[in-house]
């Protein structure tokens, strides 16, 4: 079932409201309907602005949020982004839109297959999914322009940093807890790395290993 012109319609003022600006991002995400990506007793929420659960113990980022994340990546035409966190495969759908090709990796190998189902039935040729652990990234695949992270750490993964491009760009939820999280943004230079912190969020922890489920 395709979302209606009355939901799309709220969802893209909602994202609006909430400082959404880039003409780009918002196209992307008109384009994407999160609805494909929300199953069970939680399919009529889709198009609200809120995180909801999915399997494996995971959540759906609210647009918002994922808006925020993708404005913030700056991501251009050319670029090759990898994404740790594949879930439901809504992130990585909506950035299919803006860059050259997208790498996106989970530790649960049911969520990879369901994100690829969903990826194929929409002919999304230029993302690349992987089952394995995103906090060593994929150093075969490096370097990447963009790195877009949707788990938190507690500090921006070595790995990871060694992986973007210099010129690159990352965007991560960090904190020590999953109460207190700083979205920001790791711009990687000639000399180093220049932080910037963005706005506060709650996301569920980066953790080590495959998922069991």
């Amino acid at each position: 079932m395709n979302w209606s012109a009355e939901e799309k319609m709220r969802l893209l003022f909602a994202l609006r409201q909430q400082g959404l600006t880039d003409k780009a991002v918002l196209t992307a995400m008109e384009k994407v309907d999160r609805g494909l990506f929300v199953q069970g007793v939680f399919a009529g929420r889709a198009y609200e602005d809120t995180p909801l659960p999915i399997i494996c113990g995971q959540t759906i980022s609210q647009p918002s949020i994922v808006g925020a994340m993708t404005q913030a990546l700056e991501v251009g035409p050319r670029d090759k982004v990898l994404e740790i966190g594949t879930g439901s495969g809504y992130q990585a759908a909506i950035l299919s839109h803006l860059a050259r090709r997208v790498y996106t990796v989970d530790r649960f190998r049911r969520l990879v297959a369901d994100a690829q189902a969903i990826f194929d039935a929409l002919g999304l040729s230029n993302v690349i999914t992987f089952t394995g652990d995103g906090s060593f990234g994929l150093p075969d695949h490096a370097p990447f322009d963009r790195i877009l992270v949707t788990a938190a750490a507690e500090d921006p993964p070595g790995p990871l940093l060694a992986q973007l491009r210099i010129g690159g760009i990352m965007v991560l939820p960090v904190g020590q807890s999953d109460a207190v999280q700083n979205l920001i943004k790791v711009r990687r230079t000639e000399q180093g790395f220049e932080y910037e912190e963005l706005l506060k969020v709650r996301f569920v922890p980066l953790l080590e290993g495959l998922g069991r489920e």
